[in-house]
C-alpha cells in the first residue's frame, strides 16, 4: 500500500509504501473507527430515548397517582357525609322510638292492663331456630329496610296518636261521670225531698242526701274529677266543699270536720277531699251530698247508683 503526502505551501510531494502488518493495521483504522462512531452513537441516542421516555413514564404515573389520590378524598367526603346523613336518620328513629315507647307506656296505663303484658320498658321477645340460609344484609338492602323502617314508625306514630286522643278523651269523660258515693262506708240517714226538719218539726225540702258515718274522720271522696269552687265555712252547711265537674254538674259536700282541698285545686275521682264531721246545722257525724246540674238541685240518688264507665 502506498500513501502519497502532498506539501501544499511548497508543492511537493512524497511516498509512503507500506506493507505487512502496517498495511493491515492502517486498514483496521480506517474501516474501524467509524464502525466504532456509528455505535456509540446509536447507544448515546437510545439512551437519550430511553430517559425521555423513562420521564413521560415517570410524569404520566405521578399525574396518575394525584387523580387517584383526589378520587380517594372525593370518595371519603361522600362517604363520610352518607355516614352523617344515617347517623342523623338513625337518632330520628330512635326519638320516635322512644316516643312510641312512652306513649305506649302511657296507653298502657290508661287502659289498666295486667303488668308486664305491654312492658314498653324491655325489648320485645323473640326467638326461633337458626336459618341455614340467612343471608348477609348489603347495603342498598339495609338502606331499603330502613326506609320500611321509617314508614312503619310513621304509620305506628299516628295510630297510636290517634289512640291515645280516643282514650283520653274517653278517661276524661269517665272521670267527670258522676257515679258512686262520697264515703266508701255509711248509710242514708236522709234522702232527697220532703221532710220533717230535725229541729223544728217542720215540713221542709232537704236539696241533698245525708249519708251517716257513726264517727268523725271518715274519709269523703269526690265523685268525679273536676275544679274545687269553694272549700270553707258556709252557714248551715259548716265546712264545706264544692266541685265543678264541667258540663253543669257541680257536688257538695257539707259537715265536715277537716277540709283537705283548696280553691282552684284540681281533683280525681275517687280522691280524698274532705273528713267527715258534725260541723254546721247537724244532729250528728255524717256527710251532706248534693248534686247540681245547670245551676238547679237534682236528687243525687241517681248518681249514686250509677255504675261507673
Amino acid at each position: 500500500m502506498k500513501i502519497i503526502i502532498v506539501d501544499q505551501k511548497h508543492g511537493e510531494t512524497k511516498s509512503l509504501v507500506l506493507k505487512g502488518w502496517a498495511r493491515v493495521a492502517l486498514s483496521v483504522c480506517m474501516l474501524g473507527v467509524p464502525v466504532l462512531l456509528g455505535y456509540y452513537g446509536f447507544h448515546l441516542s437510545a439512551l437519550r430515548n430511553a430517559d425521555s421516555y423513562k420521564d413521560e413514564a415517570t410524569q404520566a404515573w405521578k399525574e396518575d397517582l394525584k387523580s387517584q389520590k383526589e378520587d380517594i378524598v372525593q370518595i371519603r367526603y361522600e362517604t363520610f357525609a352518607q355516614l352523617e346523613a344515617l347517623t342523623l336518620r338513625m337518632a330520628n328513629l330512635q326519638a320516635r322510638l322512644l316516643r312510641l315507647d312512652a306513649l305506649g307506656q302511657r296507653l298502657t296505663e290508661i287502659s289498666d292492663l295486667d303488668d308486664g303484658e305491654f312492658d314498653f320498658t324491655q325489648a320485645p321477645a323473640l326467638g326461633g331456630p337458626t336459618d341455614v340460609d340467612a343471608e348477609n344484609i348489603e347495603v342498598p338492602d339495609f338502606l331499603n329496610a330502613l326506609n320500611e323502617l321509617t314508614r312503619e314508625i310513621e304509620d305506628k306514630q299516628q295510630q297510636l296518636e290517634l289512640l291515645d286522643t280516643l282514650m283520653s278523651e274517653q278517661l276524661i269523660q269517665s272521670n267527670a261521670y258522676l257515679s258512686g258515693r262520697p264515703i266508701d262506708k255509711g248509710w242514708i240517714s236522709s234522702p232527697f225531698g220532703r221532710r220533717i226538719d230535725p229541729f223544728n218539726g217542720k215540713l221542709a225540702w232537704h236539696q241533698g242526701i245525708d249519708f251517716a258515718t257513726g264517727r268523725t274522720g271518715v274519709e269523703v271522696q269526690a265523685v268525679a274529677s273536676g275544679v274545687v269552687t269553694y272549700a270553707g265555712e258556709k252557714q248551715g252547711y259548716g265546712q264545706m266543699v264544692k266541685i265543678n265537674h264541667g258540663n253543669g254538674y257541680e257536688t257538695l259536700y257539707a259537715h265536715d270536720e277537716k277540709i283537705l282541698v283548696t280553691p282552684g285545686d284540681i281533683v280525681k275521682k275517687g280522691q280524698v277531699i274532705a273528713l267527715s264531721g258534725n260541723s254546721g246545722r247537724s244532729t250528728g257525724p255524717h256527710v251532706h251530698f248534693e248534686v247540681h246540674k245547670n245551676g238547679r238541685v237534682v236528687d243525687p240518688a241517681s248518681y249514686v247508683h250509677r255504675t261507673s264507665r
